[in-house]
């Protein structure tokens, strides 16, 4: 078996489902499908995830390997375009968005693996599905060849449809080689899923608890966690500079998307309330009345700048990375944090355009069947997120910027 520079063996370049497919029209299937995922909300929600059906639909368009290279298999498109995919696909159906942006990022994380594990992951069909959790809620005993690794984690979204996923363990000091954290690539034969996803918004992604029980990883298949000085394969990704930039920034673009989304799919919502229903005693047409033509106008303007700040960000993103490729010297920590920085303020716009939105849209949206009110408890659940605090992000820019360590959550 011949071997390319890298390691990666000639006879598995895969090539992509549809060689030809472009960004353009990658997007437009997701926008096309908008009008079906909204259809689809109350059963995703019920269910406590998103149906086969779905995942079906979404693995077919392609969309899963719109980042992912074409080396293996992928589009090797740009994080642009996938910003727009995911914005779309969050307007019709944020819980499904937030599956799909999510685990289709993790070729992200995938790409710091060793050469061996990534050929491991999209073995001979390039289909790769892996959620990820970070926090190390697992332990690993060293073992000849590897570690066997045990535990439960919690907000595994999109679990029951991977193929793959992604967990942190911790190894004990003083263990052959060295303790620490540990990031591991397990099958989705390795675990099985406790349901116990049960919350207000966002019940559609299924995140819930995986356990794995004893469950032999080899030592390829795992790397130090996180990496702080990554090495990507140039001979894989050099058509893909999106891999070597940073990973805060990408890491909140995954659900700031997500959100922002959301807030287009409220709004799309909310206008068609003023052209379907009256208000006040006079039974004036609320698009006539200047209190809503207000507000939708502050929310319109709040949802385009959330969207214009995270696809700028985005083309910066793409800039700093193509530097890194070319030059090998990693993006400056200051300019990844303050990318991280606009990314979070898009999703502060989007949420209190939602909030407008929910406010004064009228009491039909607080029922519990009101696709509106879906909306609103989403973007909520999301907002609240430990990665959506831009409080200790915007800290911590400060102290690291005029040259203080940052503290707590960095």
């Amino acid at each position: 078996m011949s071997s390319s520079p890298s390691g990666v063996e000639d006879d598995i370049a895969l090539a992509p489902p549809e060689p030809d497919l472009t960004p353009e029209a990658m997007v437009a299937r997701a926008r096309d499908m908008r009008g079906l995922l909204r259809e689809r909300q109350a059963e995703t929600e019920a269910a406590g995830n998103i149906s086969e059906d779905t995942v079906d639909l979404l693995v077919s368009s392609g969309f899963y390997r719109v980042l992912q290279p074409r080396t293996f298999g992928g589009y090797g498109f740009d994080l642009p375009t996938y910003v727009r995919l995911a914005t779309e696909v969050a307007r019709g159906c944020p819980e499904t968005a937030w599956v799909l942006s999510l685990v289709l990022g993790h070729v992200h994380q995938l790409a710091t693996f060793p050469i061996e594990a990534q050929r491991d992951a999209y073995a001979r069909d390039g289909e790769f599905r892996a959620p990820e959790v970070a926090a190390p809620q697992g332990r690993g005993v060293v073992v000849p060849g590897g570690y066997r690794v045990t535990g439960a984690w919690d907000y595994a979204s999109g679990s029951a449809h991977a193929t793959h996923i992604l967990l942190a363990f911790i190894v004990p000091e003083g263990a052959p080689g060295g303790g620490g954290l540990r990031m591991g690539l397990f099958d989705r034969d390795d675990y099985t899923i406790e349901h116990n996803w049960d919350v207000i918004g966002m019940q559609g992604t299924g995140s819930n608890r995986v356990v794995l029980d004893d469950v032999f990883v080899p030592e390829h298949r795992t790397k130090p966690f996180p990496v702080l000085s990554p090495v990507i394969d140039h001979e894989v990704y050099d058509d893909s500079p999106v891999f070597f930039g940073p990973s805060r920034p990408f890491v909140v673009m995954e659900s700031a998307a997500v959100i922002v989304g959301a807030a287009e799919g409220a709004l799309d919502l909310y206008e068609e309330t003023f052209r379907a229903r009256k208000t006040g005693p006079s039974g004036a047409p609320r698009d006539e009345l200047a209190e809503y033509q207000l507000n939708f106008g502050r929310c319109r303007a709040l949802v385009d700048t959330a969207r214009a700040a995270l696809l700028q960000t985005a083309t910066d993103y793409m800039s700093v990375a193509e530097t890194t490729r070319r030059t090998g010297i990693p993006c400056p920590d200051d300019d990844a944090r303050r990318m991280t920085l606009v990314v979070l303020q898009s999703i502060h716009l989007a949420h209190d355009a939602v909030d407008i939105i929910f406010r004064t849209v009228g009491s039909s949206a607080s029922k519990r069947d009101s696709m509106l009110g879906r909306y609103w408890r989403n973007v909520g659940v999301l907002r609240g997120h430990l990665a959506h605090q831009s409080d200790s992000a915007a800290l911590n820019y400060g102290r690291t910027h005029f040259g203080h360590p940052a503290v707590g959550i960095s």
